[in-house]
Protein backbone atom coordinates (compact mmCIF):
# COMPACT_ATOMS: atom_id res chain seq x y z
CA UNK A 1 0.00 0.00 0.00
CA UNK A 2 1.26 3.46 -0.87
CA UNK A 3 2.25 5.71 2.02
CA UNK A 4 -0.17 8.55 2.68
CA UNK A 5 2.11 11.56 3.03
CA UNK A 6 0.85 14.81 4.52
CA UNK A 7 2.55 18.17 4.93
CA UNK A 8 1.27 20.66 7.51
CA UNK A 9 2.35 24.28 7.41
CA UNK A 10 2.20 25.68 10.94
CA UNK A 11 2.54 22.19 12.46
CA UNK A 12 3.78 23.54 15.80
CA UNK A 13 0.73 25.75 16.21
CA UNK A 14 -2.54 25.20 18.05
CA UNK A 15 -4.43 23.51 15.20
CA UNK A 16 -1.37 22.05 13.48
CA UNK A 17 -0.35 20.05 16.54
CA UNK A 18 -3.84 18.52 16.93
CA UNK A 19 -3.95 17.74 13.20
CA UNK A 20 -0.52 16.08 13.36
CA UNK A 21 -1.71 13.81 16.20
CA UNK A 22 -4.84 12.85 14.26
CA UNK A 23 -2.94 12.08 11.03
CA UNK A 24 -0.36 9.96 12.88
CA UNK A 25 -3.20 7.98 14.48
CA UNK A 26 -4.59 7.35 10.98
CA UNK A 27 -1.30 6.02 9.63
CA UNK A 28 -0.10 9.05 7.69
CA UNK A 29 3.56 9.97 7.29
CA UNK A 30 3.52 13.51 8.68
CA UNK A 31 5.83 16.31 7.59
CA UNK A 32 5.65 19.81 8.97
CA UNK A 33 7.10 23.22 8.22
CA UNK A 34 8.79 24.83 11.19
CA UNK A 35 10.70 28.06 11.45
CA UNK A 36 13.92 27.91 13.51
CA UNK A 37 12.36 30.17 16.15
CA UNK A 38 9.08 28.22 16.43
CA UNK A 39 8.13 27.03 19.90
CA UNK A 40 7.74 23.25 19.76
CA UNK A 41 6.02 22.58 23.10
CA UNK A 42 2.69 21.66 21.43
CA UNK A 43 4.33 18.81 19.51
CA UNK A 44 7.03 17.69 21.96
CA UNK A 45 5.18 14.44 22.78
CA UNK A 46 5.08 13.35 19.10
CA UNK A 47 8.18 15.08 17.75
CA UNK A 48 10.11 11.83 17.21
CA UNK A 49 7.32 10.61 14.89
CA UNK A 50 7.31 13.75 12.73
CA UNK A 51 9.49 14.88 9.85
CA UNK A 52 10.12 18.57 10.53
CA UNK A 53 11.29 20.76 7.68
CA UNK A 54 13.02 24.08 8.08
CA UNK A 55 11.26 26.23 5.49
CA UNK A 56 9.69 29.66 5.60
CA UNK A 57 6.47 30.60 3.79
CA UNK A 58 8.05 33.84 2.64
CA UNK A 59 11.09 32.05 1.17
CA UNK A 60 9.71 30.56 -2.04
CA UNK A 61 12.93 28.71 -2.88
CA UNK A 62 12.97 26.82 0.45
CA UNK A 63 9.31 25.88 -0.09
CA UNK A 64 9.97 24.62 -3.60
CA UNK A 65 12.98 22.47 -2.62
CA UNK A 66 11.10 21.03 0.38
CA UNK A 67 7.98 20.16 -1.63
CA UNK A 68 10.02 18.67 -4.50
CA UNK A 69 11.73 16.37 -2.03
CA UNK A 70 8.73 15.30 0.07
CA UNK A 71 6.11 15.08 -2.70
CA UNK A 72 3.15 15.12 -0.28
CA UNK A 73 -0.26 13.71 -1.29
CA UNK A 74 -1.97 16.21 1.00
CA UNK A 75 -1.04 19.70 2.15
CA UNK A 76 -2.79 21.39 5.05
CA UNK A 77 -1.98 25.09 4.86
CA UNK A 78 -2.56 26.35 8.40
CA UNK A 79 0.39 28.67 8.98
CA UNK A 80 -0.79 32.27 9.34
CA UNK A 81 -0.73 35.41 11.40
CA UNK A 82 -4.02 34.39 13.01
CA UNK A 83 -4.75 36.91 15.76
CA UNK A 84 -7.24 39.59 14.65
CA UNK A 85 -6.05 42.38 17.04
CA UNK A 86 -2.44 41.94 15.83
CA UNK A 87 -3.70 42.67 12.32
CA UNK A 88 -4.76 46.16 13.45
CA UNK A 89 -1.28 46.80 14.84
CA UNK A 90 0.68 45.38 11.90
CA UNK A 91 -1.61 45.06 8.90
CA UNK A 92 1.20 44.75 6.36
CA UNK A 93 2.84 41.81 8.17
CA UNK A 94 -0.54 40.06 8.36
CA UNK A 95 -1.20 40.62 4.66
CA UNK A 96 2.28 39.47 3.69
CA UNK A 97 2.30 36.25 5.72
CA UNK A 98 -1.26 35.27 4.92
CA UNK A 99 -1.46 36.22 1.23
CA UNK A 100 2.10 36.02 -0.08
CA UNK A 101 2.71 32.92 2.06
CA UNK A 102 -0.24 31.13 0.43
CA UNK A 103 0.79 32.26 -3.06
CA UNK A 104 4.29 30.85 -2.41
CA UNK A 105 2.81 27.49 -1.38
CA UNK A 106 0.67 27.30 -4.54
CA UNK A 107 3.57 28.34 -6.77
CA UNK A 108 5.91 25.82 -5.12
CA UNK A 109 3.37 23.05 -5.84
CA UNK A 110 3.16 24.09 -9.49
CA UNK A 111 6.91 24.38 -9.96
CA UNK A 112 7.62 21.07 -8.21
CA UNK A 113 5.16 19.51 -10.64
CA UNK A 114 3.30 17.61 -7.91
CA UNK A 115 -0.45 17.16 -7.61
CA UNK A 116 -1.48 17.10 -3.93
CA UNK A 117 -4.88 18.03 -2.54
CA UNK A 118 -4.40 21.26 -0.57
CA UNK A 119 -6.69 22.40 2.23
CA UNK A 120 -6.43 26.11 2.98
CA UNK A 121 -7.67 27.33 6.35
CA UNK A 122 -9.83 30.30 5.41
CA UNK A 123 -11.96 32.00 8.05
CA UNK A 124 -15.48 32.96 9.06
CA UNK A 125 -13.99 36.43 9.72
CA UNK A 126 -14.20 36.95 5.94
CA UNK A 127 -17.98 37.36 6.29
CA UNK A 128 -17.39 40.28 8.66
CA UNK A 129 -20.41 42.54 8.76
CA UNK A 130 -23.30 40.08 8.64
CA UNK A 131 -26.86 41.39 8.63
CA UNK A 132 -29.37 39.87 11.03
CA UNK A 133 -31.48 38.43 8.19
CA UNK A 134 -28.39 36.60 6.82
CA UNK A 135 -28.02 34.20 9.76
CA UNK A 136 -27.02 31.41 9.77
CA UNK A 137 -24.29 32.35 7.28
CA UNK A 138 -24.01 30.33 4.10
CA UNK A 139 -20.99 30.13 1.79
CA UNK A 140 -22.84 32.34 -0.73
CA UNK A 141 -23.15 35.24 1.74
CA UNK A 142 -21.48 38.50 0.69
CA UNK A 143 -18.01 38.96 2.22
CA UNK A 144 -17.68 42.26 4.11
CA UNK A 145 -14.41 41.91 6.06
CA UNK A 146 -13.94 44.11 9.12
CA UNK A 147 -10.22 43.63 9.90
CA UNK A 148 -6.94 43.43 8.00
CA UNK A 149 -6.81 39.76 9.12
CA UNK A 150 -10.19 39.11 7.48
CA UNK A 151 -9.04 40.82 4.27
CA UNK A 152 -5.89 38.66 4.24
CA UNK A 153 -7.93 35.46 4.59
CA UNK A 154 -10.38 36.60 1.91
CA UNK A 155 -7.47 37.18 -0.47
CA UNK A 156 -6.02 33.73 0.27
CA UNK A 157 -9.48 32.18 -0.20
CA UNK A 158 -9.90 33.75 -3.65
CA UNK A 159 -6.29 33.03 -4.59
CA UNK A 160 -7.10 29.37 -3.92
CA UNK A 161 -10.13 29.64 -6.19
CA UNK A 162 -8.03 31.32 -8.88
CA UNK A 163 -5.23 28.72 -8.76
CA UNK A 164 -7.77 25.94 -9.10
CA UNK A 165 -9.45 27.64 -12.07
CA UNK A 166 -6.24 28.77 -13.80
CA UNK A 167 -3.90 25.86 -13.11
CA UNK A 168 -6.13 23.07 -11.75
CA UNK A 169 -4.20 23.07 -8.44
CA UNK A 170 -6.41 20.88 -6.22
CA UNK A 171 -7.35 23.38 -3.53
CA UNK A 172 -10.23 22.94 -1.07
CA UNK A 173 -11.19 26.14 0.78
CA UNK A 174 -12.50 25.65 4.32
CA UNK A 175 -14.00 28.59 6.15
CA UNK A 176 -13.59 27.55 9.75
CA UNK A 177 -15.64 29.38 12.34
CA UNK A 178 -14.15 29.83 15.82
CA UNK A 179 -12.41 26.76 17.17
CA UNK A 180 -10.86 26.27 20.54
CA UNK A 181 -9.67 23.73 23.10
CA UNK A 182 -6.43 22.74 24.83
CA UNK A 183 -3.32 24.63 23.53
CA UNK A 184 -5.35 27.61 22.32
CA UNK A 185 -3.13 30.71 22.34
CA UNK A 186 -3.59 32.86 25.43
CA UNK A 187 -4.33 35.97 23.35
CA UNK A 188 -7.74 34.52 22.39
CA UNK A 189 -10.70 35.42 24.63
CA UNK A 190 -11.76 32.00 25.91
CA UNK A 191 -8.18 30.84 26.47
CA UNK A 192 -7.30 34.12 28.14
CA UNK A 193 -10.26 33.78 30.53
CA UNK A 194 -9.25 30.20 31.35
CA UNK A 195 -5.65 31.23 32.01
CA UNK A 196 -6.78 34.13 34.26
CA UNK A 197 -9.02 31.75 36.27
CA UNK A 198 -6.14 29.27 36.66
CA UNK A 199 -3.83 32.11 37.80
CA UNK A 200 -6.41 33.35 40.33
CA UNK A 201 -6.85 29.77 41.67
CA UNK A 202 -3.09 29.57 42.27
CA UNK A 203 -2.99 33.00 43.92
CA UNK A 204 -0.86 34.43 41.09
CA UNK A 205 -3.40 37.06 40.03
CA UNK A 206 -5.80 39.26 41.99
CA UNK A 207 -9.39 37.96 41.70
CA UNK A 208 -10.27 40.28 38.83
CA UNK A 209 -10.87 39.04 35.28
CA UNK A 210 -10.24 41.62 32.59
CA UNK A 211 -12.48 41.32 29.56
CA UNK A 212 -13.26 42.84 26.17
CA UNK A 213 -16.63 42.75 24.43
CA UNK A 214 -18.76 40.12 26.21
CA UNK A 215 -21.78 40.64 23.94
CA UNK A 216 -20.27 39.17 20.77
CA UNK A 217 -21.65 35.75 19.80
CA UNK A 218 -19.49 33.09 18.19
CA UNK A 219 -19.99 29.62 16.71
CA UNK A 220 -17.37 27.44 18.47
CA UNK A 221 -16.10 24.04 17.35
CA UNK A 222 -13.69 21.94 19.42
CA UNK A 223 -10.28 21.90 17.71
CA UNK A 224 -10.28 18.08 17.85
CA UNK A 225 -13.49 18.06 15.78
CA UNK A 226 -12.13 20.79 13.49
CA UNK A 227 -9.05 18.78 12.49
CA UNK A 228 -11.26 15.78 11.66
CA UNK A 229 -13.16 18.13 9.38
CA UNK A 230 -9.92 19.22 7.68
CA UNK A 231 -9.04 15.59 6.91
CA UNK A 232 -12.58 15.02 5.58
CA UNK A 233 -12.15 18.14 3.42
CA UNK A 234 -9.12 16.78 1.53
CA UNK A 235 -10.56 13.28 1.16
CA UNK A 236 -14.25 14.01 0.41
CA UNK A 237 -14.76 17.58 -0.80
CA UNK A 238 -14.68 19.09 -4.30
CA UNK A 239 -11.52 20.95 -5.22
CA UNK A 240 -12.05 24.61 -6.03
CA UNK A 241 -15.10 24.76 -3.78
CA UNK A 242 -15.59 26.45 -0.41
CA UNK A 243 -17.09 24.96 2.77
CA UNK A 244 -18.14 26.40 6.13
CA UNK A 245 -16.99 24.32 9.10
CA UNK A 246 -18.96 25.13 12.22
CA UNK A 247 -21.63 23.78 14.57
CA UNK A 248 -24.51 26.09 13.66
CA UNK A 249 -24.87 27.25 17.28
CA UNK A 250 -23.54 30.45 18.81
CA UNK A 251 -22.53 31.20 22.35
CA UNK A 252 -22.28 34.68 23.84
CA UNK A 253 -18.74 35.43 25.06
CA UNK A 254 -20.14 36.45 28.47
CA UNK A 255 -21.96 33.10 28.80
CA UNK A 256 -18.75 31.28 27.91
CA UNK A 257 -16.97 33.16 30.72
CA UNK A 258 -19.74 32.16 33.14
CA UNK A 259 -19.40 28.53 32.05
CA UNK A 260 -15.63 28.61 32.72
CA UNK A 261 -16.26 30.22 36.11
CA UNK A 262 -18.75 27.44 36.95
CA UNK A 263 -15.82 24.96 36.84
CA UNK A 264 -13.93 26.95 39.45
CA UNK A 265 -14.45 27.77 43.11
CA UNK A 266 -12.86 31.22 42.93
CA UNK A 267 -14.90 34.37 43.46
CA UNK A 268 -13.99 37.00 40.90
CA UNK A 269 -14.84 40.51 39.78
CA UNK A 270 -15.27 41.09 36.06
CA UNK A 271 -13.73 44.30 34.77
CA UNK A 272 -13.93 45.76 31.28
CA UNK A 273 -10.52 46.50 29.81
CA UNK A 274 -10.54 49.18 27.07
CA UNK A 275 -7.31 47.64 25.70
CA UNK A 276 -9.31 44.53 24.80
CA UNK A 277 -11.84 46.35 22.65
CA UNK A 278 -11.44 46.28 18.85
CA UNK A 279 -11.92 49.18 16.39
CA UNK A 280 -14.75 47.17 14.80
CA UNK A 281 -16.04 43.87 16.08
CA UNK A 282 -18.27 41.36 14.34
CA UNK A 283 -21.38 41.09 16.56
CA UNK A 284 -22.64 37.62 15.57
CA UNK A 285 -21.09 34.76 13.63
CA UNK A 286 -23.27 31.66 13.27
CA UNK A 287 -22.53 29.40 10.35
CA UNK A 288 -24.60 27.06 8.21
CA UNK A 289 -22.60 23.83 7.79
CA UNK A 290 -25.15 22.01 5.59
CA UNK A 291 -22.96 21.96 2.48
CA UNK A 292 -19.99 20.44 4.32
CA UNK A 293 -21.95 17.90 6.36
CA UNK A 294 -23.86 16.67 3.30
CA UNK A 295 -20.59 16.18 1.46
CA UNK A 296 -18.64 14.47 4.27
CA UNK A 297 -21.04 13.25 6.97
CA UNK A 298 -18.92 15.17 9.51
CA UNK A 299 -20.51 16.44 12.66
CA UNK A 300 -19.10 17.99 15.80
CA UNK A 301 -18.85 15.36 18.54
CA UNK A 302 -17.39 17.16 21.56
CA UNK A 303 -19.82 19.21 23.68
CA UNK A 304 -18.82 22.84 24.32
CA UNK A 305 -18.82 22.21 28.09
CA UNK A 306 -16.13 19.55 27.68
CA UNK A 307 -14.07 21.82 25.41
CA UNK A 308 -14.10 24.56 28.06
CA UNK A 309 -13.32 22.15 30.89
CA UNK A 310 -10.36 20.70 28.96
CA UNK A 311 -9.12 24.20 28.15
CA UNK A 312 -9.26 25.24 31.81
CA UNK A 313 -7.45 22.06 32.88
CA UNK A 314 -4.81 22.74 30.22
CA UNK A 315 -4.06 26.10 31.84
CA UNK A 316 -4.19 24.66 35.36
CA UNK A 317 -1.30 22.36 34.39
CA UNK A 318 0.66 25.29 33.00
CA UNK A 319 0.43 28.24 35.36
Amino acid sequence: METKRALITGIAGFVGSHLAELLLSQGYEVHGLCRPRSKLDHIDKIINKLHLEDADLLDSHSLYTTLSRIKPNYIFHLAAQSFVPTSWVSPSVTLEVNIVGAANVFEAVRQANIDPVIQIACSSEEYGLVLSDELPIRETNPLRPLSPYAVSKLAMDYLGYQYFQSYKVKIVRTRGFNHTGPRRGETFAESNFAKQIAMIEKGKQEPVIRVGNLEAKRDYTDVRDMVKAYVAAVTECDCGDVYNICTGNAIRIGDMLNLLLSYSKVKVKIQEDPMRMRPSDVPVLIGDNTKFTQKTGWKAGIPFEKTMEDLLNYWRERV
